[in-house]
């Protein structure tokens, strides 16, 4: 299914009923629909941050559903693609706490291949239509991936932006893990709370104090 260590952590889900019927029915929504990110791509996050690398999770909620944008990590896209508000708002506090320049790209891939998990709660969404995957069973299987995560005996930070990742906070009860949570980086919700929030140096501080490598967050 991924091709890494997510396919033994996550064997038993695989091969539970909901999880057939959700693929049936994914598989389905991709021939009446468009749907994104692209049918390769559902599974990326995954891939591009194996189990055992996993030190930061970034939450987002679903896959963004303008044409193009959707590229299977939250709250990335690819290049070429005009950036969306949240991610503007990530860059600009990225900039604020510990001093990025604003980049060009606005992949956040190579966060992913440095150990950030770039996890949306549900991974499909219907062209224009927000939320339009979420009750399908997809929360299901990602609140499983959280307790694994949770499960790790390494220390992991779990990034919690506005009130629906943060209410996954329940599943992280594992107290060597840092969780970090504020208000969403959307427009609607970023002044209160998420610019000033400093979520990434706050990240490096704790991987550093576990003897852990920090994330370049530079891109």
């Amino acid at each position: 299914m991924i091709g890494n260590d997510w396919d033994n952590v996550l064997d038993s889900e695989f091969k539970k009923e909901y999880f057939y019927k959700l693929l049936k029915f994914v598989q389905l929504e991709y021939s009446k629909h468009e749907v994104y990110p692209p049918k390769k791509e559902v599974f990326r996050c995954f891939r591009y941050t194996p189990y055992k690398n996993v030190k930061v999770v970034i939450l987002g909620q679903d896959p963004y559903h303008g044409y193009g944008e959707a590229e299977g990590l939250c709250f990335s896209v690819p290049d070429g693609i005009k950036r969306p508000p949240s991610l503007t708002n990530i860059f600009k506090e990225l900039e604020s706490d510990v001093g990025c320049s604003i980049p060009k790209s606005s992949s956040l891939i190579p966060w992913a291949k440095q150990g950030v998990l770039l996890l949306n709660t549900t991974l499909t969404v219907i062209k224009d239509h927000a939320n339009s995957h979420k009750d399908i069973g997809w929360g299901v299987f990602t609140d499983e991936v959280i307790k694994k995560l949770n499960e790790k005996a390494e220390p992991v930070v779990f990034i919690l932006w506005g009130n629906f990742a943060r209410s996954k906070k329940k599943f992280i009860t594992n107290s060597k893990h840092l969780v970090i949570e504020s208000a969403h980086p959307s427009p609607l919700s970023a002044y209160n709370g998420f610019f000033g929030s400093k979520p990434f140096s706050k990240t490096n501080e704790f991987l550093v104090k576990n003897n852990l490598k920090p994330i370049n967050w530079q891109i």
